[in-house]
């Protein structure tokens, strides 16, 4: 999914965080999709109409009786022009006008005038955002349907710490992806995901783990959500950002991913379980970090459970999805373990190959499916391989409630 040839609007107010517009709209445009955009007065004291009109290539709308021979009944065909309205900076005013039906100026009249998706990103003072007649005007928004982008935490403009902070570019425009092109596939279906390395302490210093970064799982993620799942990713340790519309629930140990997928899993209808666990487990973890006195070091190790097996034998009609990464006759125990786990689907890859296995940001794999078919699936992004995945899943869920 992407906002190729998507016709964004990009509605500045006046906050602090209006030069980053400029990144934004850059970024859209580089992205393949068209951009104008529409300031309030107050947001040129942060950022030129000249400036983005370079970036966007298009004209910048301020007032609403300037002479712009390029528009028309200019807030009526911005409206009309819009696949999908981005508000940001949304400052406290903006808010409350476009809340409370107030359209006085170019930018509020159009966020009236348009039928588009609209997405709003507020940002301003932590005690501002917690204000609740602040906090009442959002809900109004989000009860007509606007998507709202909750702001990040950290240090303001203005030397206050907390949230208020307009979010990163990139996360901004992952989340415009959402709103201008949400799928409906798998709405009111409630998705678990599980991404990571797993990691066994051996003592405080360290553990036993693999190479996992995440990604793949986190792919998956955000493609089930952006069919409009509910989704929760159980995650392994990462540093990888959560997706946009998806809720996350951190783990460390493979006991600790049994126990959360666990407590999810009576109310979920798809399980995709793309997480590398560690199948062992230190039987007593040292208190303390273990010297290196000796030549060796032996340790004794106990198994975890099998989260994928117990998962098949309680499957009934959920739609259950496994991993596996081989180095050695990947077909041959991929299709051994669909039957053992009781799975619908499994992604099975040599991790050996070229663009595949861990860390990176391409894979090559199979899907395995328990009647023996197996489709490969040549060198993609993990992107790519996850929208792959999903509407797979999709295809199993279409079949299973026909």
């Amino acid at each position: 999914m992407s906002l190729r040839d998507k016709h964004v609007l990009l509605i500045i107010s006046g906050g602090i965080a209006a030069y980053k517009t400029a990144i934004i709209a850059s970024t859209l445009r580089k992205q393949g999709a068209q951009v104008k955009c529409v300031m309030t007065k107050h947001a040129t004291e942060f950022i030129t109409p000249l400036t983005l009109r370079e970036i966007s290539g298009n004209p910048v709308a301020v007032s609403m009786f300037a002479d712009v021979p390029e528009f028309h009944v200019e807030h009526i065909a911005l409206a009309e022009w819009a696949h999908v309205v981005l508000v940001a900076p949304a400052t406290a005013n903006i808010i409350g006008k476009a809340a409370n039906g107030v359209a006085d100026d170019m930018a509020t009249t159009v966020l009236m005038a348009t039928t588009a998706p609209v997405m709003v990103c507020p940002a301003m003072n932590t005690n501002m955002w917690n204000n609740k007649i602040v906090q009442r005007n959002v809900q109004i928004l989000k009860d007509c349907g606007y998507t709202i982008m909750q702001p990040d935490s950290g240090v303001l403009a203005c030397g206050t710490v907390g949230a208020g902070r307009l979010p990163a570019p990139e996360r901004i425009i992952e989340a415009l992806e959402y709103v201008a092109d949400e799928r409906k596939e798998l709405c009111g279906q409630k998705v678990i995901v599980t991404a990571g390395g797993t990691r066994e302490a051996l003592d405080p210093v360290r553990y036993i783990g693999n190479h996992s970064s995440g990604r793949m799982g986190f792919a998956i993620a955000r493609a089930a959500a952006k069919c409009g799942a509910d989704v929760t990713l159980v995650a392994a340790p990462t540093d990888l950002v959560t997706p946009f519309k998806v809720n996350r629930v951190d783990v460390m140990t493979t006991g600790e991913m049994k126990e959360a997928v666990d407590r999810l899993y009576d109310d979920a209808n798809i399980v995709i379980k793309a997480a590398a666990v560690a199948d062992y487990r230190p039987a007593v973890r040292a208190q303390q970090k273990i010297k290196k006195n000796d030549d060796k070091l032996t340790l004794n190790l106990v198994k975890n459970d099998d989260i994928l097996f117990s998962l098949g034998q309680r499957k009934g009609n959920r739609i259950l999805v496994g991993f596996a990464a081989e180095t050695t006759d990947v077909i041959k125990y991929g299709k051994g373990k669909v039957a053992k786990k009781n799975l619908d689907m499994l992604v099975a890859n040599d991790i050996t190959a070229e663009g595949a296995g861990f860390k990176g940001t391409t894979n090559i794999g199979a899907f395995i499916y328990p009647d023996g078919t197996v489709e490969e699936q040549p060198l993609m992004s993990k992107d790519e391989l996850a929208e792959r995945i999903i509407d797979r899943v999709i295809d199993i869920y279409n079949k299973k409630n026909l």
